[in-house]
């Protein structure tokens, strides 16, 4: 499975989404490749400093990512992708239209209510933090919920 995450410049959320879900996954040996990638990311960029400070107390390196900006192939190689808010989810869906039944918010594929994570760019190591325990509660649920599973019959589709 195939599985991409988005936020608006790829520097904050994804990220560290991208990281918390590999960690993760190592952990349990689940057969999943994860990404990221940008809405209006600038390719090259590096992750933030905040990012990279939050997800060091979890005992994962970012500091090599570099942002992308999100692009045709990349969506389509996805079999399922994760937004940090309801705007970048309906950008996606507004511009490609072979994206239905493959792009949920974060939240909504966790816990079935569409809600954001909060930007933290600019706005503090605490939101950073916040964000950060967002995703990885969130990232907890879809694991312990089973939906990301090897040849899982859904096929990334919200039960």
């Amino acid at each position: 499975m195939n599985i991409l995450f988005i936020c608006t410049g790829n520097t904050c959320r994804s990220p560290m989404a991208e990281g918390l879900l590999k960690d993760m996954a190592r952990k349990k040996g689940m057969d999943i490749n994860v990404s990221s990638a940008g809405t209006f990311a600038f390719d090259g960029q590096e992750v933030s400093m905040e990012a990279v400070e939050v997800m060091k107390e979890e005992g994962i390196d970012i500091r090599n990512h570099r942002a992308r900006i999100i692009h045709r192939d990349l969506l389509e190689s996805a079999d399922l992708i994760l937004t940090m808010s309801s705007n970048h989810k309906k950008q996606l869906q507004n511009k490609y239209d072979f994206l239905k039944g493959k792009v949920y918010t974060l939240k909504e594929f966790a816990y079935k209510k569409e809600e954001d994570i909060e930007d933290p760019f600019g706005r503090g190591i605490d939101a950073y933090k916040k964000a950060k325990e967002e995703i990885k509660e969130a990232l907890k649920e879809i694991i312990d919920k089973g939906l990301l599973a090897s040849g899982n019959e859904n096929n990334g589709q919200l039960r």
